[in-house]
């Protein structure tokens, strides 16, 4: 009985450390000002585990959010100033062997001869205009936040289940905070 316990444990513990192999992650970020307005600049990565890159060799476009928001904190409530929402089609065209992709907000689409050049053009943000200064307090502390989104429930219905229970499919970042420049 104790050997299934210990077993059933290390199951648990190597899929919660695979799941994290396989998560977004926000490597940089930070706010500036220019010409009275705050930028975001950030770097993001992307982990994709091989459950998901068979998907994607096999036709299935995967979809990612960046979700950024600008809060004023208090003692006693948090309000949410500011939300933007980047969103990203990753998709792999078989007879052409190229990767696409398209930036949902704009519908700027690039090809890419390698997953790899296509992951590193969703994770760069430059130049992102958050807020003016002049709609700012001095006085009030302001956080921004940014979180990697997987949208699983784009993908394929057969796929949408087994992304319940498996952790190769997590593939989404945790929130990252910092406070903004004043």
């Amino acid at each position: 009985m104790r050997r299934w316990i210990l077993f059933a444990v290390l199951i648990i513990l190597f899929n919660t450390a695979s799941a994290n192999d396989f998560a977004a992650e926000i490597k940089h970020a930070e706010t500036t000002i220019q010409n009275n307005y705050y930028f975001l600049a950030t770097d993001l990565e992307y982990h994709l585990s091989p459950q998901a890159k068979d998907a994607l060799q096999n036709g299935v476009p995967l979809f990612w959010s960046i979700k950024v928001k600008l809060q004023q904190r208090s003692i006693l409530w948090n309000k949410t100033l500011l939300k933007r929402l980047l969103r990203y089609r990753l998709q792999y065209h078989a007879l052409l062997n190229m990767y696409r992709v398209r930036n949902e907000n704009t519908g700027i689409v690039n090809n890419f001869s390698t997953l790899s050049a296509a992951l590193n053009s969703m994770s760069t943000v430059r130049d992102l205009p958050l807020m003016a200064t002049n709609d700012l307090s001095p006085d009030e502390h302001y956080v921004v936040a940014i979180k990697i989104l997987f949208e699983d429930d784009e993908l394929p219905l057969p796929l949408q289940t087994q992304v319940i229970a498996n952790s190769q499919w997590q593939l989404s970042s945790e929130w990252t905070y910092w406070d903004l420049l004043n």
